[in-house]
């Protein structure tokens, strides 16, 4: 194994403007919305919209029915994988993925052991996948139907292990641009059918790193544990290595990457982006400071929640919120004229593309600099 000292520095300029390369985002890509989807390894969606903002700013010419006929489709769907939380994943990844982050989501339910004192699990499993698999289920009706033979069961912990041990997908139309509708749970072999879902088989955790590497690289073992809410991860990238190129950053640390992946000339322009809330762009490293600098470490979240975020030049600069055809930024630092004219072109784009409020007119939007609090 070489020495770490002998590795190439990689600067923190050169690290954002590769990511930015891998996350489609120097450059809107000609892909079509399921491609990126797959490239990406699916979509923070904790909420509905982000997958759709997600797209907007990766994408050219990117509408939101074409994401939304996927979802009806079922050529991709919204349930739990990395890191416990909501992804929008094509029906492959899907079926692909959630059994390689299973043994975290095992861990979780350890955290509830509690609650279920006395509970089989192997029969709760089974309970519960007959119970969804018999008509798509709100959680609350899932506790209650646990409830009835577990009465002395923590509810929520029975809910939350019933989450964690079966693969439940959310239906449509959650998660379909323009509807609403109740979170409504089944199993994701259910929902696609046996012959989809019985011709697929887990993913490799070798195939994994190296789409990893391919949508967030160059990085560390530590940070694809980060993205994927696993650990020991390490003896896959040690298999790998003899395939990969490794860099260190400007702290030491080793970064891995795919030989023929993009890294462009840290000069390259990054054109200004507006990314949803729970982007994965800000989520899948341990080490942000290839997108949040030290001074707006902290600023694109409040508590639990997260803001939606604008980048400038790259990195994290500013939030921003759509009203009623008016888009508000609110930035960091001051900027030039030609820097605000950009983001507002940039608004302007978004707003045409994604503004759906029936109280605003067809070309009446508007972009303006302020707090995103007024």
């Amino acid at each position: 194994m070489a020495s770490r000292t002998t590795h190439p520095v990689i600067g923190t300029r050169s690290l954002n403007r590769a990511t930015l390369a891998r996350q489609l985002l120097l450059g809107r890509a000609g892909m079509s919305a399921r491609d990126a989807v797959g490239h990406l390894l699916g979509l923070q969606a904790q909420n509905v919209k982000p997958p759709y903002y997600q797209l907007h700013a990766r994408l050219a010419g990117f509408r939101p029915a074409e994401l939304a006929g996927l979802m009806e489709s079922r050529e991709v769907v919204r349930m739990v994988t990395m890191r416990s939380t909501i992804h929008t994943h094509t029906a492959q990844d899907a079926l692909t993925l959630r059994p390689l982050v299973q043994p975290a989501r095992d861990r979780e339910v350890n955290h509830f052991r509690k609650g279920l004192v006395g509970v089989d699990l192997e029969r709760l499993t089974a309970s519960a996948r007959a119970f969804v698999e018999a008509g798509p289920r709100t959680m609350g009706e899932i506790r209650e139907e646990l409830l009835t033979q577990w009465p002395d069961a923590d509810p929520q912990s029975l809910a939350v292990a019933a989450r964690c041990r079966l693969p439940l997908v959310q239906v449509t139309p959650r998660g379909v641009w323009g509807r609403s509708g109740q979170v409504r749970l089944t199993t994701l072999e259910n929902w696609l059918g046996s012959e989809r879902a019985g011709a697929a088989g887990a993913a490799s955790v070798d195939d994994v790193v190296l789409r990893y590497l391919g949508a967030f690289g160059p990085a560390s073992v530590k940070d694809m544990q980060t993205w994927a809410g696993l650990t020991r991860l390490r003896e896959a990238f040690e298999r790998l290595r003899p395939r990969l190129v490794v860099f260190r950053d400007e702290n030491g640390a080793e970064l891995f990457d795919l030989p023929d992946a993009p890294r462009p000339d840290p000069g390259t322009p990054a054109p200004p982006r507006f990314l949803p809330e729970f982007d994965n762009l800000l989520l899948s490293h341990a080490d942000r400071t290839r997108v949040i600098t030290p001074e707006a470490k902290g600023r694109s979240w409040a508590g639990n929640q997260a803001y939606r975020t604008l980048l400038l030049d790259g990195f994290l600069a500013g939030l921003w919120k759509a009203d009623a055809g008016v888009l508000t930024v609110e930035l960091f630092a001051a900027a030039s004229k030609a820097v605000k004219e950009e983001i507002v072109a940039e608004g302007e784009l978004l707003l045409a593309a994604m503004e759906e409020d029936p109280r605003t007119p067809a070309g009446r939007w508007s972009v303006r600099f302020g707090s995103i609090h007024g």
